[in-house]
């Protein structure tokens, strides 16, 4: 007898897309957790922990329990990828779209992995570090993609706003990331280095990050801006998309402020980690605001007059 293979419910999907993005930002704080406890080289070695074990040892105490931790939720991460591939793989019938998604996801998290065992074989190098955090903002970004895709029909994308104020708004989403790959600089020449012996990457401390100021204001500004444009265009769930990003962007410059004047308190840095995550997904809800997707609908095919009613045809 065959075996029957049920579609994938829309709303499972969804819910499965949505514990990846969380399980994303969960190793995004653990990771920030081992670094901030400078727990960086608690393993000293990858893909073991040890020369001798795959797992830690007493003899390695609570900084290799803090490290092997967050290698370990690494597989539940790429679990939960898994299954949602899974997912997508049995949804009859399958939707546009979402295989690259989910492969995407699926793909970062064993790269990221890499990235990570990469970072303790060279003694924590901060340019590799920080690259190690960026790929984990890609795959949240993924993550976040098809997790909306999911929520859209499948018809065609129609623009809700003119086309200068999506370029407005892709210029927003760009000055978001450039705000990340700056802000790993500045940590990289920070004190939080992830061990007690690991290098800096040489930058002055003080001129990094006054870069960085400066570009959030920048990108404070273009969200204040999309606020009124998407306004003055009527366009509300646009307007409300760029009033939270300003929401969160103004609560990460907050933590920001606070952790550089009380010379980065290790929770502070923890929470400021956090808050990037938020205003990529902030900026990104931006960006899905200014387009939406039409349900698909039935063609008509016409027919001379006195050949009766015309038939829909689907497509």
């Amino acid at each position: 007898m065959n075996r029957i293979v049920r579609p994938v419910p829309d709303l499972l999907l969804r819910r499965l897309a949505l514990a990846s993005i969380i399980a994303n930002l969960g190793i995004v704080v653990t990771g920030g957790a081992v670094r901030l406890t400078a727990s960086g080289l608690g393993c000293p070695t990858w893909p073991r922990c040890t020369d001798d074990s795959y797992v830690t040892t007493p003899e390695m105490g609570v900084y290799g329990v803090i490290e092997f931790s967050n290698r370990m939720l690494s597989f539940a991460v790429g679990l939960i990828a898994l299954a949602t591939l899974l997912a997508v793989l049995t949804q009859r019938p399958r939707r546009a779209g979402l295989l690259p998604l989910a492969v995407a996801v699926f793909l970062g998290i064993p790269a990221q992995a890499v990235l990570g065992g990469i970072t303790v074989l060279t003694n924590l190098n901060p340019w590799v570090v920080g690259l190690h955090f960026l790929a984990s903002m890609a795959v949240i970004a993924a993550a976040y993609a098809l997790w909306r895709r999911i929520g859209d029909p499948d018809g065609p994308t129609v623009s809700v706003v003119p086309t200068p104020l999506r370029a407005l708004a892709r210029v927003t989403t760009a000055a978001a990331v450039a705000v990340l790959v700056i802000g790993t600089w500045v940590t990289g020449s920070g004190p939080h280095a992830g061990d007690h012996g690991a290098a800096r990457n040489g930058l002055d401390s003080e001129s990094i990050s006054q870069v960085h100021a400066d570009a959030v204001f920048l990108l404070i500004g273009l969200s204040v801006a999309l606020i009124f444009a998407f306004r003055a265009v009527g366009a509300r769930r646009a307007t409300r998309a760029a009033i939270i990003l300003v929401a969160v962007e103004l609560g990460q410059g907050l933590i920001g402020f606070v952790q550089y004047f009380t010379h980065l308190p290790a929770l502070l840095v923890g929470a400021h980690m956090l808050g990037s995550c938020l205003v990529l997904l902030a900026a990104l809800s931006v960006q899905w605001s200014t387009r939406e997707r039409r349900p698909v609908t039935p063609a008509t095919e016409t027919t001379p007059a006195d050949e009766g009613t015309p038939v829909p045809t689907p497509v």
